[in-house]
């Protein structure tokens, strides 16, 4: 809601029928240990009109920057269509009812977003989404620990090349629920070997996570690495970029039997980049885990007189509401994104998903060539990558990030962000939206700034 409509001579109307003296006595259940207390980083109040003014200059902040930086953002161009239809009131304010007959257009497009994202992924299954790539990632650990029979064990194996922000959010999701992390180590050239779950033989895990392309952009040896986790009796759940799907194999034929959960963010698909989200994220598995995939499914019937319908299907409403035996605590889909993914996804088909990826990779090797030529900058893995690659400067990276944003050029990430001892890393990417020209702007802002920037 827009605003609070109850006054404090409503509220203490409500408090005097009820017969309690304060709000905070409604919650007096809450053991104290787990209370937030005191917000004191949260400012004093201000008007609406000031309010928007504020969010105004941030937002201006952000507009008519050159981007090149990636790591799970990416700057891609969007059907002025997508975001025209999604605008419509019936999708904008739509809520995917219970009652699964009052919104049959609402449930039509989960369901064909839900048959394009199994499709892309060469999985059997995807749900009507999350609410983003991180959160997924913690969803699919907490199902794999469900769904493998075979490990007695709550920990999962998780690739030293995954995204840092993915195993954050993963962290701060599961680590109250008796599951923990275990990172298997990346090589020097940013990949993880397939030999390095050698040092784990005998141990029992739920759960190998992959990301490929890799935080890194590196393309890791996914048959090789599926195989012997399954092996070694663990599920796999891979992390992909579903750009690069329209490229790469899908994770649904890694190895001899392809994965066993599939998780990524939907943000490439047609949804703004707007400073950070909202996004949605996906996640797809094999029929044989279908009942431990957590969220809604959309599934298409008949009805008594043969027409096609579409409806909630293998988890009803009580699922949610009984949080002990809910397969997720975070029950609501990302309607609207999903949606925009769906038309995106539409919009492009399989060909165009294609020449967008060819784009982006195209870009990024004459972005990585171009920068490569300037004295200093180097490749800092050799191999072959896609979309977005890991440079080594001669000056601390986030100096350089900060001197290239009074050009309204935003040249990378600074792994700085993530890891305090790779100062001098800079993670750049490159769509299909980038141009030579823009290309050679950030080129001759970097060489200038490398030559201001103090060491």
């Amino acid at each position: 809601m827009p605003f609070i409509p109850h006054t404090e001579d409503d509220t203490r109307a409500m408090l005097e029928a009820i017969g309690v003296e304060r709000i905070e006595n409604l919650f007096d259940e809450i053991p104290q240990a787990l209370r937030a207390g005191d917000l004191d980083e949260v400012p004093e109040a201000v008007s609406e009109m000031a309010m928007l003014a504020d969010l105004g200059v941030r937002a201006a902040r952000d507009a008519d920057v050159t981007c090149f930086a990636g790591a799970g953002a990416y700057d891609h161009h969007i059907p002025a269509a997508v975001w025209d239809v999604v605008g419509r009131g019936e999708f904008m304010t739509a809520y995917t009812p219970y009652q699964a007959e009052a919104s049959q257009g609402t449930l039509q497009v989960i369901y064909e977003y839900q048959t394009m994202i199994a499709g892309l992924t060469a999985m059997d299954v995807s749900n009507a989404s999350v609410y983003d790539g991180g959160s997924g990632l913690a969803e699919a650990c907490l199902m794999a620990i469900r769904a493998n029979r075979k490990s007695k064990s709550r920990r999962v194996l998780v690739a030293g090349s995954l995204h840092p922000l993915y195993r954050r959010a993963t962290e701060s999701i599961v680590h109250n629920q008796d599951m923990d992390l275990v990172e298997l180590p990346a090589d020097s050239d940013g990949t993880v070997a397939p030999e390095a779950l050698g040092s784990f033989d005998g141990e029992d895990f739920a759960a190998l996570v992959i990301q490929h392309p890799n935080f890194f952009g590196r393309l890791e040896d996914v048959h090789a690495l599926t195989d012997a986790a399954h092996a070694a009796g663990m599920l796999v759940i891979a992390v992909v970029n579903p750009t690069s799907l329209a490229l790469l194999e899908p994770p649904g034929s890694w190895g001899k039997a392809g994965v066993d959960i599939v998780v990524g963010d939907g943000q490439p698909l047609g949804i703004p980049m707007a400073s950070g989200g909202p996004y949605f994220g996906f996640i797809c598995c094999r029929q044989e885990h279908v009942r431990q995939m957590p969220g809604r499914i959309i599934g298409r019937t008949v009805d008594l007189d043969g027409r096609t319908g579409y409806t909630l299907t293998l988890q009803a409403r009580e699922q949610h509401i009984r949080r002990g035996k809910a397969t997720s605590n975070i029950c609501t889909n990302q309607g609207l994104l999903v949606t925009a993914g769906t038309l995106y996804m539409a919009l492009l088909g399989g060909d165009g998903l294609r020449r967008v990826a060819g784009h982006c990779h195209a870009r990024t090797r004459a972005l990585v060539e171009r920068l490569t030529a300037i004295p200093g900058v180097e490749r800092v893995h050799e191999g072959p990558f896609f979309h977005e690659a890991l440079l080594r400067l001669p000056k601390p990276a986030a100096e350089v990030v900060e001197a290239l944003a009074g050009n309204r050029l935003l040249p990378g990430v600074a792994l700085s962000e993530f890891w305090p001892d790779r100062s001098h890393e800079l993670l750049v990417c490159a769509t299909e939206k980038r141009t030579e020209a823009e290309i050679e702007r950030v080129a001759t802002a970097l060489e200038a700034a490398l030559q201001e920037v103090q060491s």
